[in-house]
């Protein structure tokens, strides 16, 4: 199957329309299955998708042994129209804990040296900071990345929740492909500053968080239980009042969902592919979807299309600052670059 594709900013790769975030697979939603893991990147290069998307530091480098085992097992016509997009940087402990993050030029070496072998490829397709450190300049990290780009080990270079300001340095220092954001119809604040900087400067958008963690693809209820290794057991928008609220204006969309015939999740994710054309940037929806079927609802979305009067309702539905609760808790919202 051929899907649409979008060229990640001006100087980035051609991918499909819709990417998959595969960080799921291994790490903070609680436990996944492999076997069905692995079947469904090859669902997923099988259906048309192309990007492929993860960190080193998801599991401690569980996910990329996880795709690069994926990309071993499909069969050669899927795999080589895969890109991957990693991620780098965060600092983790055995204990499953967090330690910051490394944007040293050594250190970017170092973690991509990993991330080649893990992935089992000779090139990174989107190389990025998860965060940008904030004792190393942007200019030295994204430096060590197009020394990268030089040499072979990696083709364009990214940034993930980078400020405005970050934004402008590293694309003084060399191309950049595209940011990895949360933006959903329920997480707009990128459209203050963050959009408008990336069309200006000619930079694509790969749009993580399309359904807030779940929240919003109309699969959450209130009663349900999280296990101990999922991270939105402690995340704001999760928990008590919060998730009653969020939950009600999801309740909100499944209405405009339901008359347009289609499920929530198909609709949030209609709504972020429309954004592209309306704010003149390449966007591009990751999908964190664990298995087939989700997958498959995900990949639905593409034939959703909405005019002006569907997206006034659904943004009435859902109006801009809405959620309640924070996207992360505290200690993680100092780092990100859209809220400071």
């Amino acid at each position: 199957m051929t899907i649409q594709t979008r060229k990640l900013g001006t100087t980035g790769p051609q991918v499909s329309a819709l990417a998959l975030g595969c960080m799921g697979m291994s790490a903070l939603y609680g436990d996944a299955d492999r076997a069905e893991s692995i079947a469904t990147v090859h669902a997923a290069l099988d259906q048309g998708v192309t990007l492929l998307d993860t960190g080193d530091f998801y599991a401690m480098g569980h996910n990329e042994m996880l795709i690069g085992e994926a990309l071993r097992t499909a069969p050669a016509q899927l795999r080589e129209h895969a890109l991957t997009s990693v991620k780098f940087g965060a600092l983790r402990d055995p204990d499953g804990g967090w330690s910051g993050y490394d944007g040293r030029p050594a250190a970017v070496r170092n973690f991509a040296a990993y991330s080649l072998q893990r992935l089992g490829v000779d090139h990174i397709d989107v190389y990025r900071i998860a965060r940008v450190d904030p004792d190393v300049p942007i200019e030295e990290t994204v430096g060590a990345i197009a020394e990268l780009v030089e040499k072979g080990h990696v083709r364009h270079i990214g940034l993930s929740e980078a400020s405005a300001p970050n934004i402008r340095r590293a694309a003084a220092t060399a191309p950049i492909s595209d940011l990895q954001i949360e933006y959903a119809i329920i997480t707009r604040d990128i459209e203050r500053e963050i959009l408008p900087t990336v069309r200006e400067l000619g930079i694509g958008i790969t749009a993580y968080g399309v359904l807030s963690r779940g929240l919003i693809s109309g699969h959450f209820s209130r009663d349900r239980q999280l296990a101990a290794t999922d991270f939105r057991a402690a995340a704001p928008r999760f928990q008590g009042e919060n998730l009653q609220r969020n939950l009600d204006l999801v309740e909100a969309l499944r209405k405009i969902a339901e008359q347009k015939g289609v499920t929530v999740a198909q609709i949030a994710i209609a709504w972020v592919l429309a954004q592209g054309p309306r704010h003149d940037t390449a966007i591009v929806p990751l999908v964190g979807a664990r298995t087939r079927e989700r997958l498959s609802e995900s990949l639905g979305a593409l034939d959703v299309t909405l005019d002006e009067a569907d997206l006034a309702a659904i943004e009435e539905a859902v109006p801009a600052g809405a959620a309640a609760g924070d996207r992360y808790p505290s200690a993680q919202m100092a780092h990100l670059g859209t809220e400071h």
